[in-house]
């Protein structure tokens, strides 16, 4: 058996079947060049039955086995034309004892083209998990950035400027204002411009979820922490935000039982899962929004005064809107833009007055309110051109609230007179018109303009 022989003879029928049965083409040859075994898969390949002690040059075409042989340096990856395909092969010099018993050759594709062909496989799916990972970064990345808030007011402004100044660094950040301002976009365009912009933006809203599931909600859970857990756990928003930012909104609805093990959190850069037995690091920047007063909060005891000052390193106050009107125009162009897109309803022109109609409410639903109000708007236009009249701006919820209650009489007195002065304002005063479009006569007009006392 030559090199071959072995003490043991059923490892030695194991090694050759193995060798025998491979999928490349294998073959050795002795330091003269001669053949001492070939597989069948390479036999079958170059069509050759008996080979053994013939010389590789009469078997192998274009071979350099025995020029191995010769120099005793291995050939890895050489490129090597057989029966007119184009392989891939390797050469390798067997030593035992500082001296040349054999060489080794493998082919590792029967043909180049195979190899081109899982290079291009591997090519395709490299592009795939790119693509798919840019799409995952998009879908928890941020979707605003600095550029698309609007407002030139100097305390939006103001706003602006410190959001854009604290973004670089992992300054914790504390966003306040009334619902509808706009906190979440700040928060968008401060992780779109931090150092962090490619790390994940996860968002959770602490007021929304309840506080049985918050805490699995924000530190995960592992196999088998209570019943109905998924197998195998479930990481938490905080190690999905891992290497990015996490936005905690309306934070000051957090129970105080979970604003404890947030503080360890923020102290300690670790979180541990429910039901789990070790702490896992963490390296996150938290952003918390809030529409409360969180001072008004600690001195009632619901909001932890040690939690509040860790939260309140930098602290951004988004001005409502009927604190910056003259805002109003810009936003609401903006608003169109959108809506227009999402509703496919054109508007190529707005009556001026409808800025007039606009900056007149006192907006208690901020931008948000001025979204659906525009988006109503849309639908009542007949043609492109956006006017005063489809303006319908709802009496606010919360004033109603705080009026005292009046007779029917009173109260359909008070809805008349509100209507004919949003129509007025609609019309700029041109009672003809107002008249036409409250679908009565000019003299019914001025005798309820006596009576309602409207100048």
């Amino acid at each position: 058996m030559g090199p071959f022989q072995q003490n043991n003879e059923a490892e030695f029928n194991l090694y050759f079947e193995v060798l025998e049965n491979a999928f490349q083409g294998i073959v050795v040859v002795d330091p003269g060049g001669y053949i001492l075994f070939m597989n069948k898969a390479y036999k079958q390949f170059l069509g050759a039955e008996e080979v053994v002690g013939r010389h590789v040059t009469e078997v192998i075409e274009n071979t350099r086995m025995h020029i191995v042989a010769q120099l005793g340096k291995a050939e890895v990856a050489g490129l090597q034309r057989i029966k007119g395909h184009d392989m891939i092969a390797n050469r390798i010099p067997i030593y035992v004892e500082g001296k040349l018993i054999a060489v080794l050759g493998t082919v590792i594709f029967q043909d180049v083209r195979e190899l081109h062909a899982l290079a291009a496989t591997v090519d395709r799916l490299k592009q795939e998990v790119a693509y798919y990972k840019e799409e995952l970064r998009k879908k928890l990345g941020a979707t605003y950035e600095f550029e698309q808030i609007v407002g030139a007011t100097e305390s939006m402004q103001a706003a602006k400027q410190l959001s854009q100044k604290v973004a670089k660094s992992d300054t914790t950040i504390l966003i306040t204002g009334e619902s509808g301002t706009g906190k979440e976009l700040f928060a968008h365009a401060i992780h779109a411009a931090s150092r962090r912009n490619l790390g994940p933006f996860i968002r959770i809203n602490c007021a929304a979820i309840p506080d049985a599931l918050l805490e699995s909600e924000l530190f995960g859970y592992e196999e088998g922490a209570f019943t109905g857990a998924v197998r195998k756990g479930k990481k938490g928003k905080f190690e999905l935000a891992n290497h990015g930012t996490i936005l905690l909104d309306e934070i000051g609805d957090m129970p105080l039982v979970l604003q404890s093990k947030l503080l360890r959190v923020l102290q300690e850069k670790e979180i541990e899962r429910i039901g789990g037995t070790h702490p896992i690091s963490i390296d996150v920047r938290v952003i918390s929004s809030t529409n409360r007063n969180l001072q008004e909060l600690v001195r009632e005891g619901r909001f932890r005064e040690d939690l509040y000052y860790r939260l309140h390193v930098v602290s951004i106050h988004i001005p409502p809107l009927r604190e910056r009107l003259e805002d109003i125009p810009e936003i609401a162009k903006d608003l169109l833009d959108q809506l227009m897109e999402s509703t496919g309803i054109p508007v190529n022109h707005i009556d001026p007055d409808v800025w007039n109609v606009l900056k007149r409410h006192d907006w208690p639903g901020n931008v948000r309110e001025l979204r659906n109000v525009l988006e109503r708007a849309l639908h009542l236009m007949e043609r492109d051109t956006l006017n005063a009249t489809h303006i319908m701006i709802p009496i606010s919820q919360i004033q109603e609230m705080t009026k005292p209650l009046r007779t029917l009489r009173e109260t359909v007195r008070a809805a008349e007179k509100e209507a004919i002065v949003q129509v007025l304002a609609a019309t700029n005063g041109d009672k003809l018109k107002a008249a036409k479009f409250l679908d009565i006569s000019r003299s019914s007009l001025y005798q309820k303009l006596l009576d309602y006392e409207i100048v």
